[in-house]
């Protein structure tokens, strides 16, 4: 959400009015924080503002706990499963069993999803939507992004959101797609040299009601000034 744990006051005015214009189209937003966010500031007042319509997720332990929103067609909801960013030694002891030999970012990655998973299983025939902050493998990275990597051990596979309808993914400043459902939107505006040739999208998808069914992607061009 900001690009560093203690973010400037313009950066927090600029973010309180954007999700006032958001509010105002009656669309509902879902956030999560990412690796430059401090979660425990971020997250203050984020059951408050469920209520707006806003639904802010920082907290690791309630990464089973969708939020439910309603279909486009009006019929049915979409379960939207946000993932924080999962710093591995910081949520370590939140999401895997004492003795598990993981240690870096695929071992509580799984364990977030085996979470989502199960909750998953009680809703027999409803969409299903992900977002996560990772390094997936087969994304490219440019010089912008702040190294995520412990021990080493930074790259998950993108066979960890198996089964899941759309994965929206943070993190890589580049829009790429990993596979046809997990995809990088991307930042909307350039934050190095080394993105002078990316072409800045917001993805705009159009999820089928049946699980399993290919959604639909529309790179939408953000302007650059």
């Amino acid at each position: 959400v900001y690009d560093r744990a203690l973010p400037s006051v313009d950066a927090i005015a600029l973010c309180n009015e954007a999700l006032g214009r958001l509010m105002r189209t009656g669309a509902r937003v879902v956030l999560i924080s990412g690796n430059h966010d401090s979660a425990r500031r971020l997250g203050f007042g984020s059951e408050l503002i469920d209520e707006a319509g806003v639904h802010l997720r920082t907290d690791p332990t309630r990464v089973g706990q969708p939020v439910l929103l309603p279909h486009r067609d009006g019929s049915g909801v979409v379960a939207v499963y946000p993932i924080p960013y999962l710093e591995p030694a910081a949520v370590r002891a939140d999401l895997l069993e004492e003795g598990s030999p993981g240690r870096g970012h695929a071992a509580v990655l799984d364990a977030a999803m085996c979470r989502i998973r199960a909750d998953l299983a009680g809703r027999p025939g409803t969409p299903s939507v992900v977002l996560a902050h990772a390094f997936v493998a087969g994304g490219l990275a440019s010089d912008s992004e702040r190294d995520i990597s412990v021990g080493g051990v930074s790259v998950v596979p993108a066979s960890c959101f198996a089964g899941i309808d759309y994965t929206a993914l943070g993190h890589l400043h580049g829009a790429q797609a990993v596979s046809e459902s997990v995809r990088y939107s991307g930042s909307p505006i350039a934050y190095s040299f080394s993105e002078e040739h990316q072409r800045k999208v917001v993805l705009l998808v159009d999820l089928p009601k049946t699980p399993g069914t290919p959604p639909k992607v529309e790179a939408v061009p953000t302007p650059v000034h």
